[in-house]
Formats: structure tokens, C-alpha cells, sequence
């Protein structure tokens, strides 16, 4: 557990623009691609970071298209790579936050690297599994979309609405893993599958997203398939799916919408 009261502090809505977009606090220059340290970081020694995907403030990661979100991939390997050479990490984690109905505080596109100290549990969830975990789901998840080696299924028993696994088929461990050919296919494939949650109703999907990978504690770790989970919000059009107290009381999640069903719906848009 980490307590990190200095964000107690952290203001909840900027008040003068955006900081992010280009000249303001964060960004005084422009850009493309940008990472910088979490002013008001939950972990000490500069081990929390914040990575914006864009200059432009009302876009959105499926939005960039492929090839600039291949830029993005770059920027999650590069800081993978800078953070995991460090002996006080153990694993790095990235992920987004996209919409203030999941805690965004600001709407300018970005996410967050996390560099922790000890593998965290949800991570070792798959790990800790023989054969694949990740291998296994993609064989018996729902299948939305396959884009260039990369597969976006429905997880067969998926907490969340509409919630997506996104994988290379190949068992590849971790970010600094992907070659160039992967990159691409990963780019493309965040395009295809958040594409198709934002077409899901009349208003952008909100959504948690995390990528899992191999620890950089320099253990073997074979089990280790990087992916990325996709937790969206809404069950219906501006209708949030509450994880309520029986199932944080309980760890067993009653998912309002059929795993299949999702799939079928997300195979049915344009990819």
C-alpha cells in the first residue's frame, strides 16, 4: 500500500487553460509526443510520469490514427526502457484514464507511467499462471477484430462492459520487445478496438486502460505476454456500470452485458 498525501494538493480542474497543450505549464514548447514527471506523484524519486499522446486537446488516442499513435507506442517503450534500468523498479505500468466520468482531471489526451518498487498483484494474476494466461484468453475470449498479428477480443469472463484484452498473438514479453512490424500492429490495433467503443453510443466511451508486461527485476518471467485491458465505463449511453460494494466485498463481478453479446456488437462497427 502507498500514501501519497501530497496529492491531497493537486488542483481537481485547471483554472487557467490547459496546462498540457502547447505553452502551457507542462508543455512551454511545441510538440508531438511528450513526457514529463507527475508534479504530484503517489511515488517518490521522480518515478511517476506523465505522457501526453498529443499537441491537440479535443483529440483522442483512437483519433491519431495509426501512424501517430505508433509515436505513442515509441513513447511507452522509450520510458519502459529508461525506468526498468533503474534497481528500485521492478515493474513499470502504463496506463489511461480518458474522460472525467473515470477521475480525468484534465481532457487533453495523455496517460501515466507508474515505476513501482515490487510486481504489483494484478499483474502477477497472469504471470503467476502456466501456460500463458494471456495466450489462453486470446484462444477462448470473444473474438472482436484480428490488425496486423494483433487480436482484440472480448475476455470470456470480463468484469466490464464492452471491456477489451489487446495482444500480439506471438508471445512477446514486454514493450522493448516489439519490433518495428509489432509497433505497428499494436498501433493499429489500439486504433480499431478504442474506435469501436467510441462508436458504441452518441457521446466518446470513457474508460480506464492499462498495459501489463514483463517485470524489469530481471527475473525470466516465460509467462510474461504483454497486453493491454481496456475497462470502459458505460453499460449504456451515459450509463456508468457501478462496481458496487457486494463485489469489492466479495472479488466476484456480476457483469451486466454477455461477453459474446459485446463481441458481437464490437464486431458489428467499422473497425
Amino acid at each position: 500500500m502507498w500514501f501519497g498525501s501530497d496529492r491531497q494538493q493537486r488542483p481537481n480542474l485547471p483554472t487557467e487553460g490547459c496546462p498540457f497543450c502547447p505553452g502551457g505549464r507542462e508543455s512551454p514548447e511545441p510538440y508531438d509526443v511528450r513526457w514529463f514527471p507527475n508534479r504530484w506523484p503517489p511515488l517518490d524519486d521522480e518515478r511517476c510520469e506523465v505522457l501526453l499522446f498529443c499537441s491537440e486537446h479535443d483529440r483522442s488516442l483512437a483519433s491519431l490514427g495509426p501512424e501517430r499513435v505508433r509515436r505513442v507506442v515509441d513513447l511507452w517503450v522509450a520510458r519502459t526502457q529508461a525506468q526498468g534500468r533503474r534497481d528500485d523498479v521492478a515493474y513499470v505500468l502504463l496506463f489511461e484514464n480518458r474522460g472525467p466520468d473515470v477521475g480525468a482531471t484534465i481532457t487533453h489526451p495523455h496517460g501515466q507511467l507508474y515505476a513501482l518498487d515490487e510486481v504489483p498483484a494484478a499483474a502477477r494474476r497472469t504471470l503467476d499462471v502456466a501456460p500463458c494466461a494471456i495466450c489462453a484468453e486470446l484462444a477462448v475470449g470473444h473474438h472482436v477484430t484480428t490488425v496486423d498479428g494483433w487480436s482484440v477480443v472480448v475476455p470470456d469472463a470480463a468484469s466490464w462492459p464492452y471491456e477489451l484484452l489487446i495482444a500480439p498473438e506471438a508471445h512477446l514479453p514486454d514493450l522493448p520487445a516489439l519490433d518495428a512490424v509489432a509497433r505497428d500492429g499494436f498501433a493499429a490495433a489500439l486504433v480499431d478496438g478504442l474506435g469501436r467503443l467510441d462508436q458504441l453510443f452518441d457521446h466518446p466511451m470513457p474508460y480506464m486502460a492499462w498495459i501489463h508486461q514483463r517485470p524489469t527485476d530481471g527475473g525470466e518471467w516465460p509467462t510474461a505476454h504483454v497486453h493491454m485491458q481496456v475497462a470502459p465505463l458505460w453499460r449504456a449511453d451515459g450509463i456508468p456500470r457501478y462496481v458496487a460494494a457486494g463485489e469489492l466485498g466479495s472479488g466476484l463481478y456480476f457483469n451486466p452485458i454477455l461477453p459474446e453479446d459485446a463481441a458481437v456488437t464490437l464486431r458489428s462497427l467499422p473497425g
